[in-house]
């Protein structure tokens, strides 16, 4: 056990108001599989805040949404577009591949966005029986550099997209945090922007587990169902996972939640670009620090607080805040940088 963890947002615990309401939860009897009251007034309110015209599916993890969003985009001979540090490249140990038998293609980019720019040239095999056919670009909102996609590039991926006989897959395990960020509602970076499913995490914002599927596509929404359970995505208890959701929708906690997050990276980018010796290296916009530190002083670090090395080479790390984040955390971090420091 670490008392303070950048490593992820992940390791923040559950937000009191939803562990409340998982216990309120905990009372008598209910239908199983999302069968009961509880998860169906929670994916109603999900629908509601995603703009309505659209379907909702709870699963239990972001890896879970992302497989099962995909497998019902594409066939075994069909190729998926992502950048190089997606997660479902990097971090899912080849789930997608296992479940679909499609194809990722993983593009370069230099700080974890696609453009149309970067994916035209690779669609000239679509031309070609002997290739895997392009069918999804898929894009995570924020990244996992900590960038973000503005409503407006969105909507260039989503035209480019649908212009070619394309879906565009928005893996938003993090999009409370970029919602926040930005200043908008949910439905104007996904619905208005031309996304056709995306997902919407719990898990790192202050739920104890939880994701949600949203489909703006109606001809794929039939099969999603069984997909979710050939993945092992049906929860049986599933109000749990609806409780949960009421608590995060009420009053806007998702956003209250991601925004103090964001707020908490700003103000530990601010201190640490005060320090000498610290090269920022990725300004923050949602809630991930990227920043090089001394290599003397990195291992002090990590022995009494966890972060993740990013990148080795240039003693990059990556810091994580989240919504339990307090600014005595980082003033401790940042006294024990200066300390480390002066040694």
């Amino acid at each position: 056990m670490f008392p303070i963890s950048f490593g992820s947002d992940n390791h923040s615990g559950v937000h009191p108001a939803v562990m409340d309401s998982i216990l309120k939860a905990n009372q008598g009897y209910c239908p199983a599989y999302g069968d009961d009251p509880i998860t169906q007034e929670a994916l109603a309110r999900v629908r509601e805040l995603f703009g309505g015209a659209c379907e909702a599916w709870f699963v239990m993890s972001g890896t879970g949404a992302n497989v099962i969003a995909l497998q019902s985009l594409i066939s075994s001979w069909h190729a998926v577009a992502c950048p190089s540090s997606a997660h479902i490249n990097v971090d899912e140990c080849g789930a997608v591949q296992k479940f679909t038998q499609g194809r990722l293609q993983a593009i370069d980019t230099p700080d974890g966005k696609l453009t149309p720019e970067l994916i035209a040239p690779r669609l000239y095999g679509n031309r070609d029986q002997h290739h895997s056919q392009f069918r999804v670009i898929s894009i995570s909102q924020s990244t996992e550099y900590g960038s973000l996609y503005t409503p407006n590039e969105i909507s260039a991926l989503a035209d480019f997209a649908h212009q070619h006989d394309m879906y565009l897959h928005l893996d938003g395990a993090r999009l409370a945090n970029a919602a926040a960020a930005l200043n908008c509602s949910l439905a104007a970076i996904t619905r208005d922007a031309g996304a056709d499913i995306v997902s919407f995490g719990g898990t790192k914002n202050g739920l104890l587990f939880g994701e949600a599927i949203i489909s703006f596509r109606p001809e794929i929404n039939n099969a999603m169902r069984f997909y979710r359970k050939q993945a092992s995505q049906l929860f049986s208890k599933m109000r749990f996972i609806g409780a949960q959701f009421i608590a995060y929708l009420e009053n806007e906690l998702w956003r209250d939640n991601a925004l103090h997050a964001n707020r908490m990276c700003e103000l530990l980018g601010e201190r640490l670009a005060e320090l000498d010796q610290i090269e920022i290296t990725m300004p923050p916009v949602v809630n991930a620090l990227f920043c090089i530190l001394p290599q003397n002083i990195t291992q002090p670090l990590m022995d009494k607080y966890h972060f993740y090395m990013w990148n080795e080479a240039l003693n990059e790390v990556r810091l994580m805040c989240s919504f339990n984040t307090r600014e005595e955390h980082i003033g401790e971090f940042v006294e024990d940088v200066t300390d480390l420091q002066q040694q």
